[in-house]
């Protein structure tokens, strides 16, 4: 009885970590999808409406879901304290560091918001926008290897899980 026990315990914890890596092949492309969403809303906010980066970050933290709209809190906030001379980029930097561990982002898109963010409100509307349509496209790019890596990998990581599970208790048998 315990060995059995212990069997469903080993196949069902290899099935999640299957699935949780699963997960995170399927979470990638979407979360990708809204933070283009995203970079395209704060270039209206910053070139059509005028808005300053800290109330457009304000208005986007409502508008997103989580984890995307931590982000753009956390970028809200550094840039509303006035303690210490907080500047866009190093506000826009410990934001990406305080939130990318609860995404499901790679290190490319990483270093794509670190570039973008090292360049924003540094030059005029015009070379803005040129920055937000670079970012976009690269994006844009990361978006389409991980829909590919999605349909891969996806319910591989799945079956794997299991199998793995099976294996480990059929050896210890």
């Amino acid at each position: 009885m315990i060995k059995i026990i212990g069997a469903c315990m080993i196949i069902a914890s290899t099935t999640g970590a299957g699935m949780f890596i699963s997960r995170q092949f399927s979470e990638r492309p979407k979360q990708l999808r809204q933070l283009r969403s995203a970079l395209q809303s704060l270039e209206a906010e910053i070139m059509y409406g005028l808005t300053p980066v800290k109330e457009a970050a304000s208005r986007l933290s409502g508008q997103l879901p989580k984890p995307l709209s931590l982000f753009f809190e956390k970028l809200a906030v550094k840039l509303s304290e006035e303690e210490e001379a907080v500047t866009l980029q190093s506000a826009w930097k410990e934001s990406l560091e305080a939130f990318w561990q609860q995404t499901a982002l790679q290190k490319n898109e990483k270093e794509i918001m670190y570039q973008f963010g090292a360049t924003l409100g540094k030059h005029d509307s015009e070379n803005e926008r040129k920055q937000i349509r670079l970012a976009l496209a690269h994006l844009e790019r990361e978006e389409n290897e991980a829909r590919n890596a999605q349909s891969k990998y996806e319910k591989m990581a799945k079956s794997l899980g299991l199998l793995a599970g099976l294996l480990i208790v059929l050896l210890l048998l």
